[in-house]
């Protein structure tokens, strides 16, 4: 007969057997992205190159090109494809963008913003921003039926768009020596890793509250989550 430690080991299994599902559908869903942004590059940079050429066969037509006109042509082409290469595919987002970001669209403009920010940070906080990245994707189709004007809406987009970014550029703001300096007997580290999963928690709290109707009570949380959070992640 099953023990208690026994089920108390099964859950936790079952429980890392999820999460390790999750983060492999987030590094597929990363890696088909990264795969379709590729193809949408060598696309361009085709339609760029062969816009060129025909337009340099067609000039050739009525005047010669000579040594000069195949240089410039190549300049042409290396100039497209570096371009379509090079330069995002995008506009950047900027952190200030999030909060005037329509709310449907604000889960996945938060992820790409987050993946700019990855490689700054310690690697502890890394892994918990594909935590916020699966919770935002869970949390992407409810958004696109909740209205602007509910209350729940501006409780999440502060969330969302104000103190998640706020905690990411305040760690940014310490100068890298003292990130690994304990003060107060925590390090600026450990302050980011908690507040990222303080913010993923409340995520997931949200998207649970969402899937069960309940906006009146995710208006409410707002004044804890900001004293909480305010408690967790001050970077000083």
């Amino acid at each position: 007969m099953p023990t208690d430690v026994d089920r108390q080991i099964q859950r936790s299994s079952e429980f890392l057997n999820r999460t390790s599902e999750r983060r492999g559908s987030l590094n597929a869903r990363r890696r088909m992205r990264h795969g379709v942004e590729i193809r949408k590059r060598l696309a361009r940079i085709a339609w760029a190159d062969a816009a060129i050429l025909l337009s340099a066969v067609m000039l050739g037509w009525f005047l010669p090109l000579g040594i000069g006109g195949f240089l410039v042509v190549s300049a042409l082409l290396i100039a497209a494809t570096l371009a379509f290469a090079i330069f995002p595919l995008v506009p950047e987002v900027k952190p200030e963008q999030l909060q005037e970001t329509p709310l449907k669209q604000l889960p996945l403009r938060t992820e790409q913003w987050l993946e700019t920010q990855r490689a700054a940070l310690p690697a502890p906080a890394s892994r918990i921003l594909d935590d916020i990245g699966i919770r935002l994707e869970t949390l992407s189709p409810q958004l696109a039926t909740l209205s602007e004007q509910e209350p729940a809406a501006a409780e999440i987009r502060k969330l969302i768009a104000e103190q998640l970014p706020e905690l990411i550029k305040g760690y940014a703001r310490v100068p890298q020596p003292l990130r690994a300096v304990e003060r107060n007997g925590r390090t600026p580290d450990a302050q980011l890793a908690d507040g990222l999963k303080l913010i993923a928690d409340e995520i997931g709290e949200m998207s649970a509250k969402l899937a069960q109707g309940d906006l009146d009570s995710l208006a409410t949380r707002g004044r804890f989550l900001e004293i909480k959070y305010r408690d967790e992640s001050e970077f000083g």
